[in-house]
């Protein structure tokens, strides 16, 4: 069998070296032998094609072909190459196949990894709505912590006004005892001299006419030459307090008490007033420093107020006194415009009334200060006046003397704010933060109206103290201060 394939073999070969063919190797491969008979067919009509040549049909087994094989290089072998474009195609298919699993197996971690991302986008959107909420509820625990700051200095305000309340309540009723103690001793003497008038009558009835030696009288207090009211006297029996009522009455002078004798003739009597300011009053004698009824020009208003007329050279007419934090200055406008406290402590005389005094003439106004280690300065200004309530009591100043530094000229031409009038400059309200009234710039270089603070330098959210800036600064309470003025004729308006 082996021979006569090697012969079939030698045969094809020498056939095709006859025909002048080159010749190709190929592989052994599982179609070797059909694809040997389909090139002897092919031959074979290729033969049928020239008349002039011999055609050779040989019949081989189909079997496996293991070695290498010869054909015809320069002939058509569409079949081949069909075949080989064939396995081509189908490599590049499979190459596709899995190019295209591992772009679905990518596209499939794209989804995933998108979903990461949105829910990362999503995590931050809501960390930055939380970090919004938080903020929120911070600024409003702020809120909170301040409203409740606020209402603690509100209830700090009422009790210091139930205390001031109660003390005048107890100032009353002592006054009251007095008066009541007063009363009954002017009743003793009305009954004692009714029971001298029953005597004399009696002893007039029994007496002959004839008889002109003078009657013995009875013991008798001793006489004194009648003097007109002091209006001190009635003041500090009645209230200290600046009296609400600006059209107050002149109270009639009390009856004194009946002389049995004339007075000396070489006796003057002092005017009683009222004046219309500390100065008159101290020009008319009454050199005392205590409380006096005034009356500014043009206009029928009586006020009481502290003349001060030790202080060199007298005549001063106290505004605004502080010396112990018994009254409270934090007050709204209607209060700071009749005036409050009391006259012989504490006080403000009230802007209405200042207005009044401060436009009748020239006035010059003198702050008096003190710090809790008992040093004195003073502050001067040359002419002071205030506006009408029209212009909310603008503030006019004049040139400055003294030794405590110039604190009160950036204020000039400021009109006066209270917490419920705000007039200032500032864009909030300064009197919230000075706690006080004043003719506030934006805010203030002086305070003189704001929380008496004792010991001096105070810790406090704001400057709310009684200050000076140029004396001892902002963060320094003062201890004693007072506001006071006296006719300046040499200046004018």
């Amino acid at each position: 069998m082996i021979p006569l394939r090697i012969s079939v073999l030698l045969l094809f070969v020498a056939l095709r070296s006859t025909y002048g063919g080159n010749t190709q190797e190929f592989q052994s491969s599982e179609g070797t032998e059909q694809e040997f008979i389909y090139l002897n067919r092919e031959r074979r009509a290729a033969a049928a094609e020239s008349h002039d040549k011999c055609t050779y049909t040989f019949i081989v087994p189909q079997q496996r072909v293991t070695g290498a094989i010869c054909v015809n290089s320069k002939e058509q072998e569409p079949v081949y190459e069909t075949r080989v474009h064939k396995q081509e195609v189908e490599l590049l298919n499979s190459e596709l196949l899995k190019q295209k699993r591992q772009i679905e197996a990518l596209q499939q971690m794209v989804e995933v990894d998108g979903g990461i991302v949105n829910e990362v986008k999503l995590l931050r959107k809501e960390s930055r709505n939380m970090n919004s909420r938080v903020t929120q509820l911070y600024m409003q625990l702020l809120h909170e912590i301040i409203r409740k700051r606020d209402n603690a200095l509100e209830l700090s305000q009422l009790e210091n006004k139930v205390l001031n309340q109660t003390a005048e309540m107890l100032q009353l009723t002592n006054k009251y005892k007095d008066l009541e103690h007063k009363y009954q001793h002017l009743a003793s003497l009305a009954s004692n001299q009714s029971i001298v008038i029953a005597q004399l009558e009696e002893h007039c009835k029994k007496t002959p006419p004839v008889q002109t030696k003078p009657i013995a009288q009875p013991p008798q207090q001793p006489n004194k030459v009648y003097n007109p009211p002091n209006y001190n006297r009635i003041n500090q029996i009645a209230t200290n307090e600046i009296q609400g009522d600006q059209n107050l009455k002149v109270l009639p002078p009390p009856l004194p008490t009946m002389p049995l004798f004339t007075s000396n003739s070489n006796t003057t009597d002092k005017p009683s007033g009222p004046w219309k300011d500390c100065l008159q009053a101290l020009e008319d004698g009454h050199d005392t420093s205590s409380i006096y009824l005034v009356k500014p020009e043009n206009t029928n208003r009586l006020m009481q107020v502290w003349c001060d007329q030790r202080h060199d050279p007298g005549g001063w007419t106290v505004i605004q006194r502080r010396l112990d934090g018994s009254v409270n200055f934090f007050r709204n406008w209607e209060t700071y415009k009749h005036g409050f406290g009391n006259i012989d402590g504490e006080y403000w005389l009230g802007l209405e009334n200042i207005y009044w005094l401060t436009n009748q003439d020239n006035y010059k106004l003198l702050v008096t200060m003190e710090d809790w280690s008992g040093r004195k300065v003073f502050a001067e200004y040359a002419s002071f006046r205030l506006e009408p309530e029209s212009e909310y009591y603008k503030l006019r100043l004049g040139r400055y003397h003294g030794n405590a530094g110039d604190s009160f000229t950036w204020h000039n031409g400021k009109q006066f704010t209270t917490l419920d009038r705000d007039h200032d400059v500032y864009s909030g309200n300064c009197a919230h933060y000075q706690k006080g009234g004043w003719w506030y710039n934006a805010c203030a270089h002086s305070n003189l109206n704001g929380v008496w603070y004792r010991g001096g330098h105070y810790r406090s959210r704001y400057q709310d103290g009684v200050y000076w800036a140029e004396f001892r600064g902002g963060s320094y309470s003062l201890k004693k201060v007072v506001m006071m003025i006296r006719p300046n004729p040499n200046t004018f308006h």
